[in-house]
């Protein structure tokens, strides 16, 4: 950990955030619940000759390049020796409910990012723990006493700042940026770690001689104008560490979807099907989870060298069933897409235009029910307790109303 100065302790900055995200939280788990497996290269998802993808990857897998949602079998390929285990989720979320009572012991504010990192606002409550340093060692060693886990967690002014912060020194590491630090702390840094800024966009910005935060931050905007459209006002903010969003408890979701950067550049239709049932099937349950139904589904699709499309559809009627939505995804990926194509190095599936109603007596809500069922199996016994035939056969098929 890096010996920094704790923020609250001569004035207090007018905020104090918190980003706290767990470590290979899947893989953690079960490292935990097995100490056989403690040191060892955990890759969760499945069996390692099975056509699935991976899921989470300890850190002693990522050493061998395995990353989330690579196909089993390429996981199996880098990592011989890799412990191969199903995925828990049931198990997953009793640990995080554990977590974020933990959360809760610190702040009121906590705003959930997914099952395994959120935002804490300690504003003004920081005190009570001795100051903001203190309060991000009593809550990381906290979750290492109840959970038997390790957290990384980043202490600054702003959402943004504290998000960088806890990336840096993962795994187990504390961060702090201190109010009068954050051009210090920004400047040395790559712009590839700024949100928005993908490999097209750090590419644009090293055409231009801009490669770190400090170069960024005083570059004309007139000069990002032509790269990033309205966009280079809010990066160039960004670039000086500012950042007025405030740590949301509840909010409403504009849009819902889920995209995987693949392991390996893929062209076979069926290995692209495959993981757009993986995600349709997380975009779907998480609808669900929401209590929404989706009306406009999109399909993204990036090609290398960085060519991205998106393709859209709207449905006559909104649903979260998995089973349509599915089905216009894999339409759009068939019809809307060039059969001959560069190689794919990213998919990404997402839903907007959202309805709260409720459709009773039609094909489609029972449809729902049955989908919301395998919801609940899925959490009381694991993801794999219920699967796709397409995910199950290789995904030769399309999957259309199968479960």
């Amino acid at each position: 950990m890096k010996a920094e100065p704790d923020p609250g302790s001569e004035s207090a900055p007018p905020r104090v955030v918190l980003h706290v995200d767990m470590d290979a939280f899947y893989a953690s788990v079960e490292q935990h619940d097995r100490p056989e497996l403690r040191g060892r290269p955990v890759i969760v998802g499945g069996p390692r000759n099975a056509r699935g993808v991976v899921t989470a990857a300890s850190y002693e897998a990522r050493r061998f390049g395995v990353s989330s949602a690579m196909p089993l079998r390429t996981a199996a390929r880098l990592c011989p020796n890799g412990e191969f285990v199903r995925s828990r989720m049931s198990r997953y979320l009793e640990v995080s409910r554990q977590v974020f009572q933990v959360f809760d012991h610190y702040s009121p504010l906590v705003e959930p990012l997914s099952v395994d990192e959120a935002f804490l606002d300690l504003t003004g409550a920081e005190r009570l723990f001795g100051g903001p340093v203190a309060a991000a060692r009593a809550l990381r060693e906290e979750i290492r006493r109840t959970c038997g886990l390790t957290a990384s967690v980043g202490v600054a002014p702003n959402k943004f700042l504290a998000k960088i912060a806890s990336d840096l020194e993962k795994p187990d590491g504390l961060v702090v940026v201190p109010a009068t630090g954050v051009e210090a702390f920004l400047a040395p840094l790559r712009v590839e770690r700024m949100w928005g800024i993908g490999p097209r966009g750090a590419r644009a910005l090293h055409g231009i001689g801009v490669k770190t935060f400090g170069e960024l931050a005083g570059t004309p905007v007139e000069r990002l104008r032509p790269l990033f459209g309205g966009a280079a006002y809010g990066l160039r903010a960004l670039a000086t560490g500012q950042d007025a969003r405030p740590v949301v408890t509840h909010r409403a979701p504009r849009s819902i979807g889920h995209e995987t950067t693949l392991a390996e550049n893929v062209t076979e239709r069926d290995q692209l099907r495959s993981t757009l049932v993986w995600l349709t099937d997380r975009v779907a349950a998480r609808l669900r989870r929401h209590g929404l139904k989706a009306r406009c589904v999109t399909l993204k699709v990036r090609y290398q060298p960085f060519r991205t499309i998106t393709r859209r559809k709207t449905l006559e009627t909104p649903t979260c069933a998995t089973g349509p939505l599915l089905e216009t995804v894999l339409d759009l990926l068939a019809q809307k897409t060039p059969r001959r194509a560069p190689p794919v190095r990213l998919l990404g599936v997402s839903t907007s235009g959202f309805s709260a109603q409720a459709m009773l007596f039609s094909d489609q809500a029972r449809q729902e029910a049955v989908d919301r069922a395998v919801d609940e199996v899925r959490e009381r016994f694991g993801p794999a307790a219920v699967r796709r035939a397409s995910v199950i056969e290789g995904g030769s098929r399309t999957g259309r109303g199968v479960r």
